[in-house]
């Protein structure tokens, strides 16, 4: 295959360094080749095609680190209805929308099973790049326990034999569940160290799996290849615990006091805040299609998120960019860059956190997450300028070409001009 340089954009590479004017990207295959000025790449390489951004912005593929790409919303009475199978048809059209809005890589956690990874990897679907948890671990009763009182069971991750119902207790329960999910071919291990917004029979400040279980959990996971467990975590208790076992990142990370932000930042722990989450529930729930309890439950999270994020990022814990998309509509992921800002970071940290320490949450920060020569091709071209103006980022219409692997997934470049 010949080379193709992308050219007549400003690139914002991901490292937060200075935007470059007039950029070049050269990309052959699936890697990017090189990076520079335009003109420079251009004579040296004598591209075999052209990508003309228009006079737009160039970015890395950008990095979503917590999503769940078998569902959208959650209406129980719906959900309970419906067959099994649609979930993994309905996941074509949210990992379609998903690539449309930028997103080239994901953490999925909770849902996909190896089945959907290898339909990607294959060519069978469109999909973003996919690293899969398969189901979220939990104690009876947890955040993963959607048991009711009335006595019914509503099962978000419905087991199948892609994907083992994740309830366990015990040290020795979590030892035989976490190699059952590894055994299924999970690529990360998720698990629930509190309460939540969504479970019905616990809140967010609940404490969920004692410090020897979460041991257990991050010492099994460790022998399979140093493979890294992510948290969901709201309440402080959890989240120190889950930080002192070696947690890999928080995911949400509510009420997040001092001693929490002191262990993260000396153990290195990720924050993966999902602002947009809560406010999703809110908003499902003003149309009638999200459960009472977990209405209430949102409210009183919002503002605490809000505080606890800003805390951290003022103290340097690392932030990447997750969104609990299924949660709210797949492809709507980059208005969490919008919250973030409005947290305290700038546009340009925003960006890195979606796309640079997104990489480094999901350990593959020598692939993807920058524009930068031997990196994986995954390009994104927007119409307006996300420095300036970043929630332009949540019309997808603004985002012109994505770019996954080399291959042009999207191209509005022509109705641009």
């Amino acid at each position: 295959m010949g080379i193709t340089l992308i050219r007549n954009g400003t690139l914002i590479d991901g490292t937060g360094g200075p935007p470059l004017p007039d950029a070049g990207v050269l990309i052959k295959k699936k890697h990017i080749q090189a990076v520079g000025p335009a003109d420079s790449l251009s004579a040296n390489d004598s591209p075999a095609s052209e990508i003309d951004a228009g006079g737009g912005y160039i970015l890395p593929g950008l990095i979503d680190t917590h999503v769940h790409l078998t569902f959208e919303g959650i209406d129980i009475a719906r959900d309970m209805a419906e067959p099994f199978s649609l979930r993994f048809y309905s996941s074509v059209e949210y990992m379609r929308r998903t690539l449309e809005a930028g997103i080239t890589s994901v953490r999925d956690a909770g849902g996909a099973d190896a089945g959907m990874k290898h339909a990607v990897e294959t060519g069978v679907v469109p999909g973003p790049r996919m690293q899969i948890s398969i189901t979220p671990i939990s104690i009876t009763g947890g955040h993963g326990d959607f048991w009711m009182l009335s006595g019914n069971e509503f099962r978000l991750f419905q087991p199948h034999p892609g994907l083992p119902d994740g309830r366990c207790d015990g040290v020795d329960g979590v030892r035989l569940k976490v190699r059952e999910v590894l055994r299924a071919g999970a690529e990360v291990i998720k698990i629930c160290a509190t309460g939540g917004v969504m479970s019905p029979t616990d809140r967010p400040d609940f404490t969920q799996f004692s410090p020897e279980e979460l041991a257990v959990i991050v010492r099994e996971a460790a022998f399979r290849g140093d493979i890294k467990v992510m948290a969901h975590a709201q309440g402080s208790e959890g989240i120190k615990n889950a930080v002192r076992a070696g947690i890999h990142s928080i995911e949400h990370g509510v009420y997040l006091d001092d001693e929490a932000i002191d262990l993260m930042l000396e153990r290195g722990t990720f924050l993966v805040p999902t602002m947009i989450a809560p406010l999703a529930v809110l908003e499902i729930g003003e149309e009638g299609g999200m459960a009472d309890y977990a209405v209430r439950k949102a409210r009183g999270v919002v503002e605490a998120q809000r505080h606890s994020l800003s805390r951290a990022y003022r103290a340097g814990v690392k932030i990447a960019m997750g969104t609990d998309a299924g949660v709210l509509r797949h492809g709507a992921n980059l208005r969490e860059l919008g919250l973030l800002v409005e947290a305290g970071m700038t546009p340009m940290e925003a960006i890195v956190a979606a796309t640079r320490t997104a990489a480094e949450c999901l350990e593959w920060q020598d692939r993807v997450g920058t524009v930068e020569a031997g990196k994986l091709a995954d390009i994104v071209i927007t119409r307006t300028d996300p420095l300036r103006d970043i929630r332009s980022l949540e019309d997808t219409d603004n985002i012109l070409v994505v770019i996954k692997d080399g291959e042009m997934v999207k191209d509005r470049l022509k109705q641009a001009r």
